[in-house]
Formats: C-alpha cells, structure tokens, sequence
C-alpha cells in the first residue's frame, strides 16, 4: 500500500499540537496553550510507555542484527522517561572505525522504528553494500505491516509543528516520526 502525504500529516498531527511552541509552562503567559497539556503530548507520552512495555521485540531484534553488525542502540533515553517517537539504532561500518573518523568521511547508518504507527526508517550515508536491504527484511519480519517512508514524504518540512529538537516550521516528518536521531547519520 503506497504511503500518502496526508497519511502521515494526520500521524504527526495526533501526537504534535499545531501551532503550539513547545515551552515549558514557566514561559507561556497566562491562558496560552501549554504543550505538555495537550491532548496530543498526552498521546505522544502513551506511545512512549507503549514503546517501553514492547521493548522486548525490539531488543531481540538488535541483538540479531548485532551478532552481523556492530550497532549501538540509541533507544535507551526511553528508560529514563524520554518520550521519544521511535526506537533508533546505529550501525558502525568498517570506515566508522577508523582511527579519528572526520565528520565527513563517517559512513553511518542509522535505522528506525516508529512508536507512532506502522512506518521505518533507514538513513544511510557513504558506502554503499547490502545492510540497508538486510535491516529492512529483519523490521518487516520483527514487525509486520510496517513501511519504509519515501524520502519525498519524509523530508517535508511540517511548518506548523514544534518539538524539543525542532523549532517550528523546522521539523520533517521524519523527524516527527523517527526523533532527532535520524538526523545523526545526515548523507554527504
């Protein structure tokens, strides 16, 4: 089934308020929205819990992937009350290992898997090989039903949303979907 446009606004509007900075409620002057308080954060925070009770799928799924690929699990801020929208892994190949990689030359991958409906992510820089397309067969067995996002839908910005990584009008769908982590392995 073919991902639209105003699928996955509809998905990031149901956990991100429009319009709502996201201050925190020292900031905002009276009678103004507060962000943690909306009906969308709350819903955001219930996919975070969700994500935390369904932990064990993921975690099994990282520790196959690790016994082929040296990754590291960017997901752990959820145990320490984070509410982010996805589980997140990066895979360090060989050229990541070199001694004192530049910025430049780092060849990471970094993959993803939605807290907030049935979508994946993978973002790969570099050399190109045969990871991304084996990540993507263990996700859609861990986790069947799940779609990978075009890159022409994913880097929309989405101009009326803000979050804790992203002023408003700063934000792409990805970013809403997956968190700050997938910006961490941007292409060159």
């Amino acid at each position: 089934m073919k991902i639209t446009r105003s699928e996955l606004l509809d998905v990031v509007y149901r956990f991100y308020p429009r319009g709502v900075r996201n201050f925190e409620r020292i900031h905002v002057p009276p009678n103004e929205p507060v962000y943690q308080d909306t009906e969308e954060h709350r819903r955001l925070v219930e996919a975070a819990d969700r994500g935390r009770a369904e932990y064990p799928t993921w975690e099994a799924m990282i520790h196959r992937l690790y016994e082929r690929y040296k990754l590291q699990n960017e997901s752990l801020n959820l145990f320490a009350g984070g509410v982010d929208p996805a589980y997140s892994a990066r895979l360090y190949r060989p050229r990541d290992l070199e001694p004192a990689p530049s910025l430049s030359s780092r060849a990471s991958l970094s993959f993803h898997v939605s807290l907030l409906g049935p979508y994946y992510g993978i973002h790969s820089s570099g050399e190109p090989d045969d990871i991304p397309a084996a990540i993507a067969e263990e996700i859609e067995a861990t986790y069947p039903g799940y779609q990978t996002i075009p890159p022409e839908l994913g880097n929309e910005v989405v101009p009326d949303v803000e979050m804790d990584w992203a002023l408003m009008g700063e934000a792409t769908i990805y970013v809403c979907l997956f968190s700050r982590v997938w910006t961490w392995a941007d292409p060159v």
